[in-house]
Parts: structure tokens; sequence; C-alpha cells
């Protein structure tokens, strides 16, 4: 199975630039990129040869297909000259247009008939401008959408945000997504595209990236944690609201172990009822009979195969949910979990 990562961001969020780099970069050499159209990310100085009409080798040795339709079409295309031994690549990149919204692509890697069985999810990148990104999450959906469908949140632009403002969106973009990691594109490529898998996520909720910060490695001053002065980092009893647009972020936490089946069927009825307003649902759960933890990961309607993890992060042994949604009531999810699956120490925490 190739992984495929989704490159996102709003109009302006530096995709392009952030896609630039990434095909200069000597780890990409055994990967396939699709774009809207080769002139939009200036390639023409890097192409070595046509390989068809829409897919070109870049002097990488990466790979570029342009999208002129479907997504779908774009990577059947490249999977049939993969067959017949005309290219070869071990991962995918797309990016998306800065109005898109990820989950459609998301919904293609799962739902194709014949590409789920070629590629899976390999986590969404969302660029974050940090100069007008305040303005985008207050008033447009897309960049919202496109911050909670992220694995990891790269910020851009941050040499041109005024003192401050870089360590109030970062508090923003953690109560928005708690469980993104949270980078800038000062990071190294590694870190950027790497560890989008169970391992990283067990390093954000070991960390705390899972419930309250969301900051990746480049967040290692304390005023990034908490920019806000009156925010108190031992109480987390009521979960974020967002008033503008409606979107909340909040864990939900669980002592006792889960039945995996009464669980699966309870969360797949949730998404399939409330998919359109659940932006993103993932945890780790004790499950019955388990020794490790295993990582769950929805996106909308969609629900990703579950993982067994090596080990438990430090601390209790609980499942820990992080629900991102819109326009939904916290005590609704959290009422109809505990009438499904009959467990009573259920509570909601920001």
């Amino acid at each position: 199975m190739t992984p495929v990562i989704l490159l996102t961001g709003f109009l302006g969020s530096g995709k392009t630039t952030l896609l630039q780099r990434l095909l200069t970069d000597p780890s990409m050499a055994g990967a396939a990129v699709l774009i809207n159209e080769f002139g939009e990310v200036g390639l023409d100085h890097h192409l070595l040869d046509r390989i068809d009409d829409t897919v070109v080798l870049l002097k990488s040795g990466c790979i570029c297909c342009t999208v002129r339709g479907e997504v779908a079409d774009a990577l059947s295309n490249l999977e049939s000259l993969r067959t017949r031994g005309e290219i070869g690549f071990d991962r995918v990149v797309i990016e998306t247009t800065g109005l898109a919204d990820p989950y459609p692509v998301l919904q293609t890697l799962t739902a194709h008939p014949v590409l789920r069985s070629h590629f899976t999810n390999g986590g969404v990148l969302t660029t974050v401008d940090a100069v007008n990104a305040r303005l985008q999450v207050e008033h447009r959906a897309e960049a919202v959408r496109q911050i909670a469908a992220a694995d990891r949140i790269v910020l851009t632009k941050t040499d041109l945000a005024e003192p401050g403002q870089e360590a109030a969106l970062r508090f923003r973009l953690a109560q928005l997504n708690p469980a993104a990691g949270i980078l800038t594109t000062a990071d190294p490529i590694e870190a950027i595209l790497g560890g989008f898998g169970p391992a990283e996520f067990l390093r954000a909720f070991s960390e705390g990236q899972g419930g309250a910060h969301g900051c990746g490695p480049s967040c290692d001053h304390p005023e990034h944690h908490h920019p806000d002065p009156h925010h108190d980092h031992h109480h987390h009893a009521q979960p974020h609201h967002d008033e503008t647009l409606g979107v909340t972020s909040f864990s939900l936490v669980i002592e006792g172990a889960i039945d995996w089946t009464m669980f699966g069927t309870w969360l797949t009825l949730l998404l399939h009822k409330h998919g359109e307003r659940i932006f993103r649902v993932k945890g780790i759960l004790a499950l019955e009979g388990e020794d490790r933890p295993v990582a769950v990961h929805g996106v909308q309607h969609l629900v990703h195969a579950p993982t067994h993890m090596d080990h438990w992060p430090e601390g209790p042994r609980q499942s820990r949910l992080v629900f991102i949604l819109e326009g939904l009531s916290p005590d609704l999810i959290r009422r109809s979990f505990t009438a499904f699956t009959g467990l009573s120490d259920v509570r909601a925490a920001a």
C-alpha cells in the first residue's frame, strides 16, 4: 500500500513554496506529486523527461503529475504506469487548491474500488499563514476544515508575523485541532513529512499534543504553550468552543476497558448520522483483551483501519478520543457513548 500525503491549506498560505522545497529534497526522489498544473508550481527548470501528457520526471527523480480532472483518474494513471514498469514511486503527495475541502480526496482513497487496493491515507499536511490566519479562521469555513483535517500543521510566513502573533496562533490552532502537531517551514523536511503513523500519534499524547498544546518541534518556548496569561493549564473542564464558526474541540476520557465491537458499531453509526459535522475523531483506546493501545482515526464519514501501537504513553492507561465538531454538543457525544457502551466513567475535557 502506497501512502498518500495530502498537502492542503488556504489561498496564499504557502503550499506552493513548501512544495517547491519538498521537491528539491533528496528524500523525495521516490515520490510522485500530484498538482493542479505544472505552470503554477514553476517546475519548468526541473523538468527532465515527459512520460505522457500529464506525467513528467524531475531532475530530483521525483515524478510529477498534473491533475486535469479527478484525483482518482490521476492516481489510476500513475498506478497503470507503475504496473507497466514505466515509472516507480514509493509515496504520493497531492497538493489541493486553496479552497478545497480535504474530505473528498480522503474519501476517494477509501471508497474507490481500485485505488483502495493500492493506496492508503498517509496523513494530511496543512499550511497556515501566520500573518493572515486569524481572519481566515474567523470567516472562512474552508480554512477551518483544512486545519481540522490536519495531522500536522506547518506555519508559514512566521518571519513576517508581529511579536506574539505566532504564539497566539499556535494556541488558537491547538484549540481547533488538539491532535495535530505544529511545525514551521524552518523545520527539517524529514520532520515535516515523516511520522504520520502510530509512533507520532503516541508521542503526541505523551507530550500533551493530543490534549492541550498541539505544539511541534518548533514550540520550545513556554509562551507558545499558553500565550493567554489567564489560561490555567491545570484545569480543562470545559471543551473549547469557537463562537464565530460553531467549532468545538474536546476529548472523551474513558476509564476501564472498551469492547471493540461495541465501540466500532457506535463510532460507525455516529459518523453515519453526524459525519458532515464531525471534522475529526482521533484517539487511543484501552480494549478488552488487549495489553497495547489501539489508535483509531476518523474524518467525517470515514473510519480508517485501527492500528495496534507498541506501548502505552506515560500516565494512566485510559482511552482518550479527540473530537472536532461543528454545531454539535460535546455532551451529546458523551451521552451517546455512555448509552451505547454502558460505561459510566466517561468525561468530556478540553
